[in-house]
């Protein structure tokens, strides 16, 4: 069976200034990524060579269970990391057009989006997510504490706001808030676009 290979990709975030967050902070945080991308090959490897008898399995503890578990993590610290860049670098401000529309009808304002989405992050552990959620057809602002708990199937990430302290420690210490504040003036709301293209035509 051939597994994936998964290479670091480049961004534009990282070829101009963004406002509050510094060059230091982009390429630390790019470091992690790229260890995320090392670490997803290196388990498909290993599951690659694995004896995979099912006698060998348990819940407990088996080389299967621990390999496709640590997966889970590497893999989604790939996809929530390239959301993330890829939506970086804009002016922010409010989005137009049937994005605008959309998140107006759901929260009642762009503004009350931005603070909800501000409140899930502060009380988020890693992320939080604004999703379409394709079982209820609502966007929604989602937690998740890790890289691999994205707690809904079926959905659809627009925006993903990673709020790990290696996001913003470096330029803002503990405050978790100011960066979130900044994070709004860097999206880019054509490249969130791209991501909803499917949203919007059924939304």
């Amino acid at each position: 069976m051939a597994y994936p290979r998964y290479e670091a990709k480049k961004f534009r975030s990282f070829d101009i200034e963004l406002t509050g967050i510094s060059k230091k902070t982009m390429e630390e945080h790019y470091k992690l990524y790229q260890g995320y991308v090392n670490k997803a090959n290196e388990i498909h490897e290993k599951l690659a060579a694995l004896d995979k008898d099912p006698a060998k399995a348990n819940p407990t503890f088996s080389d299967i269970r621990e390999l496709k578990v640590e997966l889970t993590r590497a893999v989604g610290g790939v996809k929530n990391h390239e959301m993330y860049f890829s939506t970086l670098g804009g002016s922010g401000g409010a989005p137009a057009g049937k994005l605008g529309a959309l998140i107006t009808r759901e929260f009642g304002s762009v503004e009350n989006w931005q603070k909800d989405l501000k409140a899930t992050g502060i009380a988020a552990r890693g992320w939080s997510w604004t999703a379409w959620d394709w079982d209820t057809n609502r966007l929604f602002n989602y937690i998740g504490d890790e890289q691999n708990t994205f707690p809904i199937w079926n959905g659809t990430v627009l925006v993903a706001l990673d709020v790990f302290e290696h996001a913003y420690y470096l330029d803002y210490g503990t405050g978790k808030a100011g960066y979130i504040d900044t994070f709004f003036k860097n999206i880019d709301w054509k490249a969130v676009e791209k991501l909803a293209e499917i949203v919007l035509q059924h939304a």
